[in-house]
């Protein structure tokens, strides 16, 4: 007989930040700092007694939103066959049709999907990268959280320097600042301290398209491994023309929420680096679903953010991947991954190769018990 879910648990965590940070978003006046990550864990158990555990998130706004989604659609799941993943994200996706099938929709349902990538990995007594297939045992690393812009360019040297002695392989900064001179010139100091250290930068959308064309000309100076997010993120047609204008590779996709929103990219012709995000894009289903034809597309790969989702998901891509390091969610898992070498190595344990902490624990504002325990 084949297994069936039984019990899902679901937790609303706010995980405050240590000190507010500010990207180009905040210096135009459209956000204010962020100061806090809100998550939305689900635990699965099924009635033969096998777990797992997933997570998706929002920063500054929709972190309730998905929490409360899901715990409306979630009785949908008990029941069913836990092997059957996508046929289970499809029942999801109808339950809450209603509003759609992105943004704040997949996002929740994200949360359980991971869970039940991460249980049949667990199940099969083996990493999900290896579940899935992997290409490699460790992806290329580098670090965003030390280059915000309410960082001094000092405190940045400082900060890259303590990443690359800890291991890590490329350092990435925020641009996109209202005086694009500053910008150039924050650039020019950190690429002299970083001598050949892989190097990319991140505008977060603030440019149009002149003002976009104009930067990336002079960035070509600085050889970095990309351009991050020049335009509007659903401007496929800009970033596409971009992609094929400069030398140096545009970077895109993290903030897009369905398969259908970064498929706008390649049928643009886009050719340069792809950012999806499991936990916006949906979930590992949908991650992979689009990874597949990014892969036939000829795009390079590098996940934004999750890097405990991400180290996994990057290592089954064909071509070499990048994986972003950011440190701010340690506090809520009991194990740490293994960085080395300019690499983040895939752990040895089963599914996704981690454990939720006291920490995550005591910073659960509120919960939610679906089926039998």
């Amino acid at each position: 007989m084949p297994d069936k879910i039984r019990h899902l648990n679901l937790s609303h965590v706010v995980l405050p930040l240590d000190n507010p940070v500010s990207d180009a978003k905040v210096l135009t006046g459209r956000q204010k700092p962020l100061t806090e990550t809100v998550l939305l864990f689900v635990e699965v158990t099924t009635e033969d007694g096998f777990e797992g555990m997933g997570f998706s998130y929002s920063k500054r706004a929709g972190g309730r939103a998905q929490y409360a989604h899901l715990q409306e659609i979630a009785d949908v799941a008990l029941g069913q066959d836990p092997s059957d993943i996508d046929r289970i994200y499809q029942s999801l996706l109808w339950a809450g049709a209603s509003v759609g099938r992105s943004g704040v929709a997949t996002q929740a349902i994200a949360a359980l999907d991971v869970a039940l990538w991460d249980l049949k990995a667990r199940r099969a007594n083996l990493p999900l990268a290896k579940l899935i297939g992997a290409h490699r045992d460790s992806c290329q690393v580098y670090n965003t959280s030390g280059g915000f812009l309410q960082a001094s360019v000092e405190e940045i040297k400082e900060k890259a320097t303590a990443s690359i002695e800890a291991g890590i392989g490329g350092i990435k900064i925020k641009v996109g600042q209202p005086n694009w001179q500053t910008d150039l010139d924050r650039v020019g100091e950190i690429r002299e301290h970083l001598g050949d250290t892989p190097f990319m930068v991140d505008a977060n959308q603030q440019w149009d398209r002149a003002r976009a064309k104009r930067m990336c000309r002079e960035l070509e100076a600085f050889d970095l491994v990309w351009i991050e997010e020049p335009l509007d993120a659903w401007d496929a047609v800009g970033h596409a023309d971009l992609s094929h204008t400069f030398d140096t590779p545009i970077a895109t996709g993290e903030m897009l929420t369905s398969v259908p929103e970064h498929m706008a990219l390649l049928d643009a012709g886009y050719r340069g680096f792809v950012q999806p995000d499991a936990p916006r894009i949906g979930g590992i289903t949908p991650f992979l679903r689009f990874s597949t034809l990014a892969s036939q597309a000829g795009l390079a790969l590098a996940p934004h953010y999750a890097m405990e989702i991400h180290l996994h998901l990057a290592a089954t891509y064909p071509t070499e991947p990048w994986v972003e390091h950011f440190e701010w969610l340690n506090p809520l898992f009991n194990e740490r991954i293994d960085i080395r070498d300019g690499r983040m190595w895939l752990p040895d344990r089963p599914g996704l190769g981690f454990t939720l902490s006291d920490t995550m624990r005591a910073l659960t504002k509120e919960s939610a018990e679906i089926g039998v325990r």
